[in-house]
C-alpha cells in the first residue's frame, strides 16, 4: 500500500521493550487497555500468537457495538505485531494491515503503529470520525496499564 493510505500514531513510553510487548500479546491484559478511552472491549475469542485471531465487540461510551477482528500475521518477539483488521466478515467496514513495531529508545520503548487502508475514502472516513486522537487516548490506556502493571 502507498505511504499516502497510512495513518501512523508513535509514543514512547516509561516501559522495556519487553514490557510493551506483554501489554500487547497477554491475553488478560490486552482486552484491559485495548480501544480508545470510554470505550471497552469484550471478547469473544483470543489467541494471541503467529495465525491466530482475536474476535471482539468495542463498546462505545454511547453503548454503540464495533465487531472486531485481529487476525494476527506476525508475532516477532518483543520487536513486531502485524495483524489484519476487520469487521469478522460483516462487511461494513474495509479491512485494515496493521504493523506495530518496537524499538528501544532513551531508557524506554518507542512503539509505531502504522495503519494501511485500503481506499482514499476509508482512510477519509476514518480521519472524520477522530481516528487519530482515538488511537493516541488508546496509546494513553496502555500507557496507565505499563505504571500500574
Amino acid at each position: 500500500m502507498s505511504d499516502d493510505l497510512n495513518m501512523v500514531l508513535t509514543r514512547h513510553f516509561a516501559a522495556t521493550p519487553a514490557q510493551v510487548w506483554a501489554a500487547w500479546t497477554d491475553p488478560e491484559i490486552l482486552p484491559r487497555w485495548f480501544g480508545p478511552v470510554g470505550f471497552s472491549c469484550q471478547t469473544k475469542e483470543i489467541d494471541l500468537r503467529t495465525g491466530g485471531v482475536w474476535r471482539f465487540d468495542m463498546i462505545g461510551p454511547d453503548g454503540t457495538v464495533w465487531i472486531n477482528r485481529h487476525q494476527i500475521t506476525l508475532y516477532e518477539p518483543i520487536s513486531r505485531i502485524e495483524f489484519l483488521l476487520d469487521d469478522d466478515g460483516h462487511g461494513v467496514h474495509e479491512p485494515k494491515e496493521v504493523v506495530i513495531t518496537l524499538s528501544p529508545e532513551a531508557g524506554g520503548t518507542r512503539l509505531v503503529q502504522k495503519m494501511a487502508f485500503s481506499s482514499q475514502a476509508d482512510l477519509a472516513r476514518a480521519r472524520a470520525m477522530g481516528a487519530e486522537t482515538l488511537g493516541y487516548t488508546t496509546l494513553d490506556k496502555l500507557a496507565a496499564i505499563l505504571v500500574s502493571g
